[in-house]
């Protein structure tokens, strides 16, 4: 009895010093492994974006759900960052099913073309194909963010009457953020 009390005891301490080292070795990469990864990309081959955060994201959000409400609109508001990921998606009291799909799809088109979605709109007599890019809808009611006249953001609302409401209810968004 006391042979395999002391084996296993033996095999325990064992255990855990094999753990404990790799979990170390895990936990902690080395220094040389380290220096690889920085040495591997170049300054020059990195760029550095702006993100609009979720706060100033939420605080557009509100804001243009106060516009639409000041005029008794029903309307679902959504905020995405640059790369059109939603960030924010506020449906109104009384927003219709069909508003919450449309405000994403505005603010990802006003994101992607940095440039109101009623102004896109037009474009569409130019090149009428534009309408057939995944993600997209030319509908007034889009109004990109932007810093430096670059984007960092869209703002798309749906539900009102007409795009234009829509869009002004968006600019409320922007606006919001912009002070």
């Amino acid at each position: 009895m006391k042979k395999i009390l002391i084996g296993s005891a033996a095999a325990v301490a064992v255990t855990a010093g094999t753990v404990g080292t790799v979990s170390a070795s895990a936990a902690a990469p080395a220094a040389e492994s380290r220096a690889a990864v920085s040495r591997s990309v170049a300054d020059r081959d990195l760029m550095q974006t702006t993100h609009l955060t979720v706060e100033a994201a939420t605080r557009a959000a509100q804001a243009t759900l106060k516009a639409a409400g000041k005029e008794n609109q029903r309307v679902t508001v959504a905020v995405v960052d640059r790369n059109g990921n939603t960030l924010v998606t506020l449906r109104g009291d009384g927003a219709g099913p069909q508003s919450y799909e449309s405000a994403q799809r505005k603010a990802f088109t006003a994101a992607s073309w940095n440039a109101p979605t009623s102004a896109l709109v037009e474009r569409l007599e130019q090149a009428p194909h534009l309408k057939d890019i995944p993600g997209t809808l030319f509908l007034a009611g889009g109004a990109p963010v932007q810093v430096d006249g670059a984007p960092v953001a869209g703002i798309g609302v749906a539900g009102a009457p007409s795009g234009a409401l829509d869009e002004k209810f968006a600019q409320a968004g922007v606006e919001a953020i912009s002070r």
